[in-house]
């Protein structure tokens, strides 16, 4: 009898027949062309990519345009990048022709209009100095930005403030003592302690990365340290991560007058959640210090955390105000440009060759929780509601954008 070809439900034999089995297609490994322009803003001293990782990105098949003196304020000649096997261009508008822009700070409305629709921008955002019109112009051209500030890594740290946070941590202390000396006129301390003296005082107000490493550096010279925080979990992780008891508190204002009083040096450490750093410290708590005493306020570029601080910048970095010395610079790191160079390269390197990895940043945008966080701008789209509601233009879902492309 004749095989019957279909089944009593008009199923053809050959549906039922075994299959093959469908593997998934491995994600094609993508070139880059990424650019890297001379940083122009008000002494950034730094350059995101150090002639090292240029190298090892070049060796595996990118490409990498680097403006001419772009290194120079952190010692890396030309002569490195292009031994690296980077191209040196002669103007921006050359680096600018790049599918994916590195920079250290914001791009400026100039540089905003030689980048291109549809290029990556990787650069930090620096609320305190942005407008709706720097947002605007962003959006206009169709660009996706990327605040690497913003983005995380599989542990939930952020690993761009955190390097940074670890080289101002210990700069502030350095700086500290530089003003407690005669030679920038302060009260003739040293900073920390000998044998026989009273050591000097310092607080510190925050428990993150900065007010670890900063204690770290204060006590490495003999200072006593008092840290203050409202999360008691912070203050916790830091005695764990100094490995002694040290003076903590919570922020209490009467308490923390009642040190500030006797503090020698203040290191204001305390990053915003969201917005402006709060206030903690207010013009009456400064008063009551003691003359010649210094506050270091690293929270500055958020706004900073004492009432009395002012902007201050590396040419005129202080100024007095109630007969203290206020140290208010925005970009600490800067002041050690070649170190802060490397700890960028640290981070950009390798998230570069993830970038490649996946085959596009659309794709690791998808498949990279912690990646995707740093996005603020999506094809010319905002996508970060808290910038929406600061500048009052409305702000798109990512998730929702990413699964339309």
């Amino acid at each position: 009898m004749k095989q019957k070809e279909h089944t009593s439900r008009n199923i053809p034999i050959s549906v039922l027949l075994p299959q093959e089995e469908m593997l998934e297609v491995a994600t094609r490994k993508s070139s880059l062309y990424i650019g890297i322009p001379k940083e122009i803003s008000f002494q950034e001293n730094r350059v995101a990519l150090v002639p090292d990782a240029v190298s090892v990105l070049v060796n595996n098949g990118h490409r990498v345009v680097v403006e001419t003196n772009a290194g120079k304020m952190s010692n890396f000649p030309d002569n490195d990048y292009s031994e690296a096997g980077a191209e040196i261009a002669r103007t921006a508008e050359e680096v600018y022709k790049a599918d994916i822009i590195l920079k250290v700070s914001p791009p400026s409305l100039k540089e905003i209009d030689m980048m291109k629709p549809r290029q990556i921008l990787l650069s930090t955002l620096q609320l305190s100095l942005q407008s709706e019109t720097f947002m605007k112009a962003l959006m206009n051209k169709r660009v996706t930005a990327i605040a690497y500030g913003w983005i995380q890594d599989k542990e939930g740290i952020f690993p761009i403030i955190r390097a940074m946070g670890e080289i101002a941590g210990n700069a502030s202390i350095l700086i500290a003592a530089e003003y407690l000396s005669n030679v920038n006129n302060g009260p003739g301390l040293i900073l920390g302690g000998i044998s026989g003296i009273s050591p000097t005082e310092v607080i510190i107000l925050g428990a993150g990365t900065v007010g670890e490493f900063a204690a770290r550096a204060a006590i490495g010279l003999g200072a006593t340290v008092k840290v203050f925080d409202n999360s008691l979990y912070k203050l916790r992780r830091i005695q764990t991560a100094l490995g002694r008891r040290i003076f903590t508190s919570v922020i209490q204002p009467k308490v923390l007058q009642k040190h500030l009083k006797s503090a020698d040096v203040v290191i204001g450490a305390i990053r915003a959640t969201k917005g402006r750093t709060p206030c903690v410290v207010s013009e009456e708590m400064v008063k009551d210090m003691k003359n010649g005493s210094v506050i270091v306020d690293v929270s500055i570029d958020e706004g900073g955390c004492f009432e009395t601080s002012d902007v201050t910048n590396h040419t005129q970095p202080i100024f007095r105000k109630h007969g203290v010395i206020h140290y208010c610079v925005p970009n600490i790191p800067s002041r050690v440009s070649r170190t802060a160079s490397y700890a960028f390269s640290t981070v950009f390197g390798p998230l570069l060759t993830r970038i490649a990895d996946y085959g596009s940043v659309d794709r690791m945008l998808k498949q990279d929780s912690g990646f995707r966080k740093g996005i603020y701008i999506y094809n010319g789209m905002l996508t970060n509601k808290y910038l929406g509601d600061l500048f009052k233009i409305p702000a798109k879902d990512i998730n929702l954008l990413l699964a339309a492309f």
